[in-house]
């Protein structure tokens, strides 16, 4: 994986302060946190980041592919800094999304495309269910 300043320096773009925050705190948690989420909690480290700065950082890091941005249809986007393709899954009890590592679904691509006449590029897979700790309530 190339660093993020390696990146942002290929694509001639301005390595800020709050993108980099924005993005260490991504790589440091395997939640997938909201833009709110991402801003309440640098907000003690970055008191003067505001949640404007948050949403522009996390639409560089998307658009660059060190973030990928999650729409499981709760009406906003959760961000994950691993930008391998894998499907997700969410809880829909408490809403928590979790990754789905080691399972690879490329193989849908061909299987779509032998049903369309798209060339298919990529998927993003998300699963619905309850996790452990709301099913033992």
């Amino acid at each position: 994986m190339e660093s993020i300043t390696s990146v942002f320096k290929d694509k001639k773009l301005k390595l800020t302060p709050q993108r980099i925050a924005v993005y260490k705190y991504l790589k440091s948690t395997k939640e997938h946190p909201s833009a709110e989420s991402i801003y309440k909690a640098l907000q003690p480290e970055y008191p003067t980041m505001s949640l404007a700065t948050v949403y522009k950082a996390l639409k560089t890091l998307v658009a660059v592919n060190l973030v990928q941005e999650l729409n499981v249809g709760e009406g906003n986007f959760r961000y994950d800094a691993e930008v391998e393709s894998h499907p997700h899954i969410q809880c829909l009890s408490c809403g928590r999304v979790d990754d789905i590592m080691g399972i690879n679904l490329m193989y849908l691509n061909d299987t779509v495309s032998d049903y369309s006449d798209y060339t298919i590029l990529s998927n993003k897979v998300y699963f619905y269910g309850t996790c452990s700790d709301c099913n033992n309530i």
